[in-house]
């Protein structure tokens, strides 16, 4: 498992001198595996055997996953990591099984403690895995306020433990897998059951066990959001002027999609998004100016150059009418940055709800975004309902957030705020 900050802040050395150039505190003392590193699962007996040994154990369960992300074009678990006091760590290749049904049926009704659980449970969701309950303790940082939480940081801020990330990007599709990078996944559950203990006695200090429930609950149904116009997301895509250069941008996009999809490879291993963004430029249509163009060399840009050439000349040629429109169809409100000029009522609207949520999320201590979303927050102050009665508005408020799915802790603190930003956007327009 590897969050965004376990690979850049998390992997800084916390301990150099501090801004008035204090001596360096000495290092944490570093993370290790008390049981030693465990097989890799990947027979049936294995699997029976840790099933039975899981199962004699106390309490929540440590869960972790290894993708292959950078390599491979699937999400898909590689290693899933399992640990559960009185029954040690478990590492099970999900690769070697058909299902996992029989470790399914051992984890029913066991609380799961992950980190960063959006990002496990969709891969561990396809090998048959599914938690009936939940801690994330990444979550769980984020609504106690800690600064930074990464995995290595929340183990050595709250357990005085420093823990090694140099394995986090790696290809966990190898086969074998080295034994340095076992022990890494090893330790990625070695704390958290500690962890998790540490964070719940906090949160019910800070008054937020009831806030955390209602989130990790809702994280039980989690599903990734579906991307529309996925290929808008291309790197270095403002480079391009004009519809006709976008419409070569997406026949590209889709076209290296199509063939990372059949190879299991990351789309960037075919040809990189440079060279979709350089193709886009310069429209070439043959062949041999197509492997003239910068970023279409290797293996990936001369085998599939005919699928090159095949999506710029259906770019060039492409009806005006089917060209991709210049901003992404949406089916929320506009950009922010637009609503000035759209409607003035409703930037003022957005601008006095953002200044109260900024002072609330402060004195909660929780980052605004968890305080609520702020694509709730604008469908609700663009199109709010249209009595200006105190107490209706602050009914079809209400109902409006949890429709769109606010937790009921978040409807109880941000609900009042939109309701008094809709009034005095309204009254100082009158005046």
């Amino acid at each position: 498992m590897t969050t965004p900050e376990d690979t850049t802040a998390d992997t800084q050395d916390p301990s150099g001198p501090d801004a008035e150039g204090a001596p360096e505190a000495p290092p944490a003392e570093l993370l290790t595996l008390r049981d030693g590193l465990p097989e890799v699962i990947d027979t049936d007996a294995g699997l029976a055997e840790a099933c039975a040994a899981i199962a004699g154990g106390t309490g929540p369960v440590a869960i972790d996953a290894e993708r292959a992300s950078g390599y491979r074009y699937s999400a898909r678990a590689y290693l899933v990591q399992l640990r559960r006091e009185g029954s040690g760590t478990f590492l099970v290749d999900p690769i070697a099984f058909d299902s996992l049904e029989e470790l399914q049926e051992v984890l029913r009704g066991t609380e799961w403690i992950l980190h960063a659980a959006t990002q496990d449970l969709p891969c561990l969701r396809e090998v048959g895995l599914r938690p009936d309950a939940l801690f994330d303790t990444e979550l769980a940082g984020r609504l106690l306020g800690h600064p930074r939480v990464g995995l290595a940081t929340l183990v050595e801020t709250q357990l005085g433990k420093r823990l090694r990330k140099e394995h986090s990007a790696q290809d966990w599709s190898t086969r074998p897998l080295p034994e340095p990078w076992l022990e890494y996944a090893a330790l990625d559950v070695e704390a958290l059951v500690e962890l998790r203990a540490v964070l719940a006695d906090q949160l019910e200090e800070a008054g937020k066990a009831e806030w955390a429930r209602q989130e990790f609950e809702a994280l039980l149904d989690h599903q990734a959001p579906v991307r529309v116009d996925a290929w808008r997301r291309t790197s270095g895509m403002h480079k391009v002027r004009g519809r006709r250069g976008l419409a070569a941008v997406r026949e590209l996009w889709l076209r290296r999609d199509e063939v990372a999809a059949s190879r299991d490879v990351t789309p960037g291993r075919i040809i990189p998004d440079s060279a979709i963004v350089a193709a886009a430029q310069a429209l070439p249509t043959e062949r041999r100016a197509l492997l003239s163009t910068p970023g279409f060399h290797g293996r990936g840009a001369s085998r599939y150059a005919s699928r090159w050439v095949e999506a710029l000349r259906l770019a060039v040629e492409m009806d005006e009418a089917d060209l991709p429109p210049r901003s992404p169809r949406s089916d929320g409100p506009p950009l922010p940055r637009a609503w000035a000029e759209r409607d003035p009522v409703a930037a003022e609207r957005l601008s006095l709800a953002r200044a109260e949520l900024a002072g609330l999320a402060e004195a909660h201590a929780v980052p605004t975004e968890n305080l609520m979303t702020p694509d709730l927050v604008r469908r609700v102050l663009w199109e709010p309902p249209a009595t200006r009665d105190p107490e209706q508005l602050a009914v079809e408020v209400d109902a409006a957030l949890r429709r769109l799915g606010a937790r009921a802790w978040q409807v109880e603190l941000v609900a009042p705020v939109l309701v008094r930003a809709v009034l005095a956007a309204e009254a100082s327009t009158d005046d």
